[in-house]
Parts: C-alpha cells; sequence; structure tokens
C-alpha cells in the first residue's frame, strides 16, 4: 500500500522488451532502501524489485500491466515517479493508493493560476464515474485533489512542491498518465449494488 507522495524521481537506466513483457532497470538513491521482493511504486504502478545493484533496482512489467498502464510508452532515459510502500509507523500524508492502475487519463491543457499549475486531463467514463469534486486521485502516483470536473475530464492544481518533485512539473498537452481512483469509492459502489439487489 502507498500514500501517493512520491520520495523522489528515478531515471530509467536500461529497458528490455519481449512478447512476454518488459523488464526496466531504474536509477535512483532509493534503490538502498528495498530488498529483493519488495514493492515499489513506479509512475503509480505497484512493480516487484527483482533485483538490486547499488543505485539502481530492475522489475518486471507483465503484458497485463502494460496494456492498462502509461508503462506500455516507457523508454530508456525516461524519469518515473517512485515510492516505497508504506510502512505501519508512517503518517498517511496521501490517501490510500493501491498501485493498481485503474487506467490512463490524457493531459487536455495545462494553465499558471498564481504559483500553481492547473492540469486538466480527459479520462474513460469507466475512470470519471469514481471520480468527485475534492475527492482524491492519484495521478501517475501522485495523490492529488480534484478541483472541478465535467463528464469527460477533472482538473487538479499542483503546487510547487508536485511540480518540482515529480514527473508531472515536465507533462505537456497529450502527455499520458495513469489513474487510480479512491478504492473506497468502488467498495461503495458494489455495497450499494448488492443491496439494492
Amino acid at each position: 500500500m502507498f500514500t501517493g507522495l512520491v520520495a523522489g524521481l528515478g531515471r530509467v537506466v536500461e529497458l528490455q522488451r519481449s512478447q512476454d513483457g518488459v523488464r526496466i532497470v531504474v536509477g535512483t538513491p532509493l534503490a538502498r532502501e528495498l530488498s529483493e521482493g519488495d514493492s515499489v511504486a513506479v509512475n503509480g504502478v505497484c512493480l516487484t524489485a527483482i533485483a538490486l545493484n547499488g543505485d539502481a533496482f530492475t522489475a518486471e512489467v507483465m503484458n497485463e500491466t502494460l496494456a492498462r498502464s502509461s508503462l506500455r510508452d516507457i523508454a530508456a532515459g525516461g524519469e518515473v515517479n517512485l515510492e516505497l510502500p508504506l510502512r505501519a509507523s508512517d503518517r498517511l500524508g496521501g490517501h490510500v493508493v493501491q498501485g493498481h492502475v485503474d487506467g490512463t487519463g490524457t493531459v487536455l491543457s495545462i494553465s499558471d493560476d498564481g504559483f500553481a499549475r492547473r492540469v486538466r486531463i480527459g479520462a474513460q467514463e469507466d475512470v470519471m464515474r469514481y471520480v468527485v469534486e475534492k475527492g482524491s486521485i492519484a495521478v501517475d502516483g501522485v495523490s492529488l485533489t480534484v478541483a472541478e470536473l465535467d463528464h469527460e475530464s477533472f482538473t487538479v492544481s499542483l503546487i510547487p512542491e508536485t511540480l518540482q518533485r515529480t514527473n508531472l512539473g515536465k507533462a505537456q498537452a497529450a502527455t499520458t498518465v495513469n489513474l487510480e481512483v479512491d478504492v473506497l469509492a468502488k467498495y461503495v459502489e458494489k455495497l450499494i449494488r448488492r443491496s439494492a439487489a
């Protein structure tokens, strides 16, 4: 489990594609805090560190994950948001993020708003149905608050800290991002459906 508070940026230093999936090597000082078999969120996708080498870890991305996430477009040299899993003693500063991406969205527009930056993201209906104004959503693994929404898109506002600490600071129109809705909304929907049946 994660909180959507990105611990740092990593760089994809090696990438191998095959019919079985993709193997990536990510360079980051955070690798020194990992053990083989540990979970790590990469752009909001929960992966497993299968090998460690100093300031780098290796992870495999299976075809199911490639089909559902922006990791299908990952390239060597690209920057990725990284978060280590939540410890029982940690503060829950963001919101509950599982690392199970619900789909992708597309950055539609970006505008400055004082020291902040507003980013409008288009998403499919199966994601948008769980998005509510002032609710939480993870965008590339970053816990954000929805500032406004319509039927096909939502807007988040990024503070300078988020712009500097995450790859969202370099996002442009047409950038594809991973989206994970608040899991509590999905549980509530399921309970309501059961009670209505």
